[in-house]
């Protein structure tokens, strides 16, 4: 940090306040001081920060699924945040599968990445030893990893699936039901704790109705049809991400059922189903964008103790949330509503 700051005109705390992202520092003086890091180029190595050699100019990003559509707007978040500091991205799927993100992790380390954003597999660190001598700063996304090395990005889904919950029991329903992800997955476990929590916080009668994946055509199907026909019957549904809603939404047309719906995660297409459908927004460009912040300032030298930041969801409110056969007019003024 000396350097920069000899170069920049500026004392070492400054340089520190901008790396750090702190207030405090002149946009003006901001700017020359991040043109300076940009131009040196400097990294952590073996506790001491060193000009780097043969810098790639290129980062790592390793999601779970690329065709799925949350994923995808977190890979052009982390795009356009490594596009703005002239780095490349290589983004890699890791198909929840712990092996292959080691696979992956190692590939990257070969092709001297200068640092990477990771989605992980399971709860577990990757024990490596290539990746641990490699010292290139890795960034969490969306899970955390036991031991809390390093930097983590998180969703508030507590949060969010207390909200669904809540707004189900303020238009009415009383026998509700949470078609969840498969339990391997942390979040969709933290999803699960929440709805059996806020069930019994609300004095719901009756114990929770949960059916966890991984989903087929089939599983849903059953689950839908078991819940309809119980007594008294399921009236609404949260579904745990948006691949289980889409299942959930054609059983639900298949089967000719009423049951309203609530969805754990946003879709492109939830204001053209009939009715709309609410769901929880978790906002995955913010989480990219904040992801990869997290990596470009370990990049420019942040030393500090690693981070976990959990960014808010919001409820937005549409039509499928009140009961089936309410008034128009009750639907209508919520579509579009948006609780924060």
């Amino acid at each position: 940090m000396a350097e920069v700051a000899a170069e920049a005109h500026v004392s070492v705390k400054t340089v520190s306040r901008v790396v750090n992202h702190l207030p405090g520092v002149r946009p003006d003086t901001a700017d020359r001081v991040r043109t300076v890091v940009e131009r040196l180029g400097f990294r952590r190595s073996g506790g001491i920060t060193t000009m780097r050699e043969g810098r790639t100019f290129t980062i790592g990003l390793v999601v779970e699924e690329l065709a799925n559509p949350f994923y995808s707007q977190i890979a052009a978040a982390v795009e356009r945040e490594a596009r703005m500091r002239r780095h490349h991205l290589i983004t890699v799927s890791a198909e929840n599968s712990p092996s292959r993100e080691r696979a992956v992790l190692q590939a990257l380390v070969a092709r001297r990445v200068d640092g990477i954003v990771v989605v992980p597999a399971g709860d577990e660190p990757v024990a490596d030893p290539s990746l641990e001598a490699s010292g290139i700063p890795i960034v969490h996304l969306d899970r955390p990893v036991r031991g809390g090395r390093y930097d983590t990005v998180l969703s508030d889904n507590p949060g969010g699936m207390r909200s669904a919950v809540e707004h189900l029991v303020a238009h009415g329903h009383r026998r509700l039901a949470f078609l969840g992800d498969d339990p391997e997955f942390w979040t969709a476990r933290q999803r699960r704790e929440s709805f059996v929590a806020t069930h019994a916080s609300l004095g719901l009668a009756g114990p929770p109705l949960v059916v966890m994946g991984p989903h087929t055509d089939v599983s849903v199907h059953h689950a839908l049809t078991s819940w309809a026909g119980s007594r008294p019957p399921v009236t609404a549904v949260i579904t745990g991400n948006n691949r289980v809603t889409l299942l959930a939404l054609v059983a639900l047309r298949r089967l000719g059922l009423s049951l309203s719906v609530v969805a754990y995660d946003d879709f492109e297409l939830a204001e053209l189903v009939d009715p709309p459908v609410t769901a929880v927004h978790q906002d995955p460009t913010a989480m990219g964008e904040r992801a990869a912040q997290a990596l470009f300032a370990r990049l420019l030298g942040d030393e500090s103790p690693a981070r976990t930041v959990v960014l808010p969801t919001r409820l937005v409110v549409r039509g499928s949330g009140a009961p089936r056969g309410a008034p128009s007019s009750s639907v209508a003024a919520a579509a579009g509503a948006v609780v924060e």
